[in-house]
């Protein structure tokens, strides 16, 4: 099955080449470096001791307190860190620097894998979430390389979908290590997909322990007071095609009860942001760019974060959140971070890729799941005419995301009891 599955990848890789080209074209930081997809590298790659596997933004920014843990350690560890995105590289270089290696993902040829792994000769193998790639835990296997699927999640339509080749999906889910699940459902999941129970352990959502910069609270002051005080600010966060023009309909709705109020609109990929701003300016709606550098006075009914990186600072300015990704079916994004700074979180009903997550917030009264965009201007109108429940429910949100800390040492201690001290490779 796997020689089957390697034969169809080698096929598609004209059509993955192309649509990688096709990317490039709207957005041109997909074409840097794009021969190390294809297992050709410019520079040198060094022998590391783990190599981490974080798709895009969002995986490194959830691995980001395992990285600095890792790098902080006496001696410090040699990391190789592969994302999908260019987004996602920029996210780790802000935060790392030259301090973690960082590549482009190989695509999971044979071939390719063993390339990549002659060169990095990791010790350990850590994917985040839902990466499972056959080719690529073969490779390992044969090298004696533990992998170690961490923060891991699998939704049940996810497990449907692995079902469908269910002999296969057992003999990959096999070669890993360890699967460090997020959720108890999460695990079961995984084991009626065949993986091992003894390998498999519920650590929790290493989200959960996000720490926030000390600096946080005074940036966001300064931006806020460039919003004005006391006006209405919400927050939309991490949206896709196709949500926002509902959110800003929400938004000029809400502005019948709140003049001044501000709409913060984050898409989540760069390359839309010009398009966003031209949906804006198609819908007659006053707009700053965050890149502008420019003032936002009452007028303003829309400030376009058209920045990486930055989406906490816009979080705590704001007075609620609204989680993209969860009008149309991409599956929500991460909750969190709204939550551990104490503002009220409301979501779409697309939240599979949290589904734990946002039921328990949701149970905890630290979020509200809307059904669609209609149902989510009633719920802010009322969140941003009361700042006693807004305080009420935002307050559910930290105590929340306080409680459920501890996944990262929880992973720590399970990769440190799979290979024992790891030492740094000379």
């Amino acid at each position: 099955m796997r020689l089957l599955y390697s034969l169809l990848l080698l096929l598609l890789l004209p059509l993955v080449l192309l649509r990688l080209l096709w990317r490039g074209y709207r957005n041109p930081a997909y074409l840097e470096r794009w021969h190390e997809r294809i297992g050709l590298w410019r520079r040198p790659l060094h022998p590391v001791d783990i190599w981490i596997h974080a798709v895009s933004v969002g995986e490194v920014q959830a691995m980001q307190p395992l990285i600095r843990e890792l790098l902080g350690r006496e001696p410090a560890m040699a990391l190789v860190v592969s994302t999908t995105t260019p987004t996602g590289a920029r996210r780790l270089h802000a935060l790392f620097g030259e301090r973690a290696q960082h590549v482009f993902t190989p695509y999971d040829l044979p071939w390719i894998m063993r390339r990549f792994l002659n060169r990095t000769r990791p010790r350990l193998v850590l994917v985040v979430e839902t990466e499972i790639w056959p080719n690529m835990l073969a490779v390992c296997a044969e090298r004696a390389i533990p992998v170690i699927l961490a923060n891991a999640r699998m939704s049940p339509r996810s497990a449907r979908g692995y079902a469908r080749v269910g002999p296969f999906t057992a003999q990959t889910l096999g070669r890993f290590a360890r699967i460090a699940a997020q959720s108890q459902p999460d695990a079961e999941r995984f084991i009626q997909l065949g993986a091992a129970a003894d390998r498999v352990q519920v650590t929790g959502s290493i989200k959960f322990d996000v720490r926030l910069p000390a600096s946080l609270r005074d940036r966001a002051e300064v931006l806020r007071r460039g919003w004005g005080v006391n006006r209405p600010v919400w927050v939309a966060a991490s949206t896709h095609e196709g949500e926002e023009e509902p959110l800003l309909a929400v938004q000029r709705q809400l502005r019948q009860s709140f003049a001044e109020a501000l709409l913060v609109l984050v898409p989540r990929h760069p390359e839309r942001f010009d398009r966003v701003a031209a949906l804006v300016h198609r819908e007659g709606m006053t707009m700053v760019r965050r890149s502008d550098g420019c003032g936002c006075d009452a007028a303003c009914s829309v400030y376009l974060a058209d920045s990486m990186g930055e989406l906490p600072l816009f979080l705590a300015a704001a007075d609620v959140a609204f989680i993209g990704g969860s009008l149309m079916p991409i599956g929500g994004h991460n909750l969190l971070e709204a939550a551990a700074l104490a503002v009220p979180v409301a979501i779409g009903p697309h939240c599979f890729n949290f589904a734990e997550i946002t039921r328990l917030l949701v149970a905890e009264a630290g979020a509200v799941q809307v059904k669609d965009a209609q149902a989510l201007a009633p719920l802010l109108e009322a969140w941003l005419g009361d700042a006693t429940e807004r305080a009420r429910i935002g307050e559910n949100g930290a105590a929340f995301v306080a409680r459920n800390r501890g996944a990262l040492q929880r992973l720590l201690a399970l990769l440190d009891s799979e290979l024992g001290h790891i030492k740094p490779t000379a």
